[in-house]
Order: structure tokens, then C-alpha cells, then sequence
């Protein structure tokens, strides 16, 4: 099924994507996917499927890019930065009349207002760790959040602030009167989302998270 923003054209910023080293398919959410997913307004799982089709030259035409771009990534890279110069580039409205932009997953890629160094993709990583853990061990020195905020890039305290938030949603551990914290709101948002959910499903979609920070 295609998507309504895309164009033929950016076929070429996803070959240049796959032909970054280590060349291949790149992770769903690995930082170069979802960066290409912002910057076109597309979600990454449409543009991993759309990999797949690169990589098998699914049609004549992918064909023909492989035969002029495969070997010759000068060429690819110079006609990626014309395509990227482009008036409206990045904006694909004025390409497509009478489509609305409505932010989706791209919420969950930007900085936080109330903590420009946490976006609430890592929030849901940070949740599918608390559900492994118990308040006691929720703390800095604890390994599991040690590893976990060096893999985001971001301090333990952080970490254990954002568990503290989400244990006042946790209904096994009424503590909904406790101080609100500046994370509440983004807390609770993702909560919502994955706090009542299928454990397995949100431990899957952490761990393909984490592939941001590699």
C-alpha cells in the first residue's frame, strides 16, 4: 500500500540511506531511518518496507537506479543533494495539494518541552525497564539504569526521575498523590499508551527503540 507523501523520487534518499556503512537494511529505528522519516513526514516502518523493495530492485524502475547509482555513489550523492536543494524539499505539502500534515510518530522523535534532553521514545524505553525492576531498586547505581542511561546519552537521576513519575500512574503502588513533576503530562501520555498493554509487545518495540542510540 503506498503512502500519500511519497514520491518515486525518493528512491534515492533511501538507496543513500542503505548504501551508509555498514551497507544493507538499516534498522527500523535506527537514527538514519527515522531521520529520513522526519525529514519526509513517513512513518519508518513504510520506509523499511520500501528497503525490502530497493534491495530486491522490485520493479524495472529500481532496476534502472541500481544500474545508475549502485556502483557510482559520487553520482547518487551529488543527485541526492540537488533533490535535497530543491524549493518546498522536506515539506510535502506543497507536492501533494489538498494533503493534510498531521504529525504522528513524529512526536515521539522530538525533544520533550519540559526536558529538551528526553524524547518519549525514551521515555518508552525507560518504561519497558521500570516493568523489570522494583521501586527499591529504582536508584542511580542500579546496573540496569546505569546501562541505560549511558545508552541514551543522559544522566541515571533522569532515568530514576522519569520511574518516580511513572510509579504515581502505577495502580500497584498508589502513589497518585505524590508531587507532580515537569515529566507528568509525558509520563502519563505513554502510560496510556504501553502501561496497560501487552508486556511482549512493548518489550519488542523497546528493544527496536534502542537501535536510535547505536
Amino acid at each position: 500500500m503506498s503512502h500519500p507523501l511519497w514520491s518515486d523520487e525518493y528512491w534515492l534518499l533511501l538507496m543513500q540511506l542503505y548504501q551508509r556503512k555498514p551497507a544493507g537494511i538499516k534498522p527500523l529505528y535506527s537514527r538514519g531511518m527515522v531521520e529520513l522519516s522526519l525529514e519526509l513526514h513517513i512513518p519508518p516502518h513504510y520506509l523499511y518496507e520500501q528497503m525490502f523493495s530497493l534491495r530486491r530492485a522490485a520493479t524495472p524502475r529500481l532496476g534502472r537506479l541500481w544500474a545508475t547509482y549502485g556502483d557510482n555513489p559520487r553520482r547518487l550523492s551529488r543527485d541526492v543533494k540537488v533533490l535535497r536543494s530543491m524549493a518546498g524539499f522536506s515539506n510535502a505539502a506543497l507536492f501533494y495539494d489538498g494533503v493534510a500534515m498531521h504529525e504522528s510518530f513524529e512526536r515521539d522523535f522530538r525533544p520533550m518541552p519540559s526536558c529538551g534532553q528526553l524524547m518519549p521514545m525514551m521515555l518508552i524505553i525507560i518504561l519497558d525497564q521500570y516493568f523489570r525492576l522494583t521501586p527499591a531498586t529504582m536508584v542511580r547505581n542500579t546496573p540496569e539504569i546505569a546501562e541505560l542511561s549511558k545508552l541514551m546519552g543522559i544522566k541515571a537521576d533522569v532515568v530514576v526521575e522519569v520511574m518516580e513519575t511513572f510509579q504515581t500512574f502505577d495502580p500497584y503502588l498508589n502513589r497518585s498523590k505524590a508531587q507532580p513533576s515537569p515529566l507528568t503530562d509525558e509520563c502519563r501520555r505513554v502510560w496510556q499508551r504501553y502501561g496497560n498493554g501487552n508486556p511482549e509487545e512493548l518489550s519488542s518495540l523497546a528493544a527496536q527503540l534502542k537501535a536510535y542510540f547505536g
